[in-house]
């Protein structure tokens, strides 16, 4: 673990690109179960709830929901800062793709065209520092627009953890496949969720806990967030 959380974030992208295959085959062939028994439909819900024409997908990964969103209707932008998982959206279609790191997208704005009626992040907030990639997006919505966060259930992501913020270390051990690195995620308490977004200039409008159907516990948290100031 000391080794995986010198310098987490930069490993988060190193385990990106070197897992993109195994994610990929993954992703397309179901084998993740918490998003078979829930969290995939959650996240389509919450976002077309808003009838949104214009989506950014942030941390789009190898492109699903980019694909899902388009289906009913919506203008995706995608982006990853994987240029391997880029590449697999791509070949896949349903949407625009781009491949820019959270760092850089302050300075990448301009290519990525109008403001979006909603950008959505999916289980891809990982990192300690949100504050820049959080405030970019909301130069990026629409004042009347959405942001739509999934992330791990604060409750059951601590295990037999103290429940507080901090480093945890996924295995992909569960998800099959050749998944080469693990990857260091930063876990938030509810808490501390609403105040890295209010702080962002976004107000969590709104809070879901889908369940799993088999066990009716929590599969994730999904926040639904305005921006700042719109009635």
């Amino acid at each position: 673990m000391a080794n995986l959380l010198d310098d987490p974030e930069h490993r988060i992208e190193e385990s990106w690109r070197t897992n993109a295959g195994a994610w990929s085959t993954a992703v397309r062939e179901g084998r993740i179960a918490s998003r078979r028994a829930g969290t995939d439909e959650a996240v389509c819900a919450a976002v077309m709830r808003r009838g949104p024409v214009r989506v950014l997908d942030v941390g789009c990964g190898e492109g699903w929901l980019a694909r899902a969103l388009a289906l009913r209707g919506c203008e995706v932008v995608g982006i990853d800062a994987s240029p391997e998982l880029i590449e697999a959206a791509r070949a896949l279609g349903g949407g625009r793709f781009e491949a820019i790191s959270y760092a850089a997208l302050g300075s990448k704005t301009s290519m990525l065209g109008a403001l979006f009626d909603a950008a959505v992040c999916n289980f891809s907030l990982l990192g300690e520092d949100l504050a820049g990639v959080l405030r970019t997006l909301r130069g990026l919505v629409k004042a009347d627009g959405v942001l739509v966060i999934q992330t791990v259930h604060p409750w059951t992501a601590c295990g037999d953890a103290p429940y507080a913020d901090g480093w945890r270390i996924e295995t992909f051990d569960s998800f099959g496949g050749d998944f080469q690195a693990s990857m260091p995620w930063y876990s938030r308490t509810f808490a501390s969720w609403r105040r890295t977004i209010s702080a962002s200039g976004f107000d969590v409008e709104q809070c879901e806990e889908p369940l799993d159907p088999a066990t009716k516990r929590p599969l994730s948290l999904v926040m639904c967030c305005r921006p700042s100031g719109h009635a």
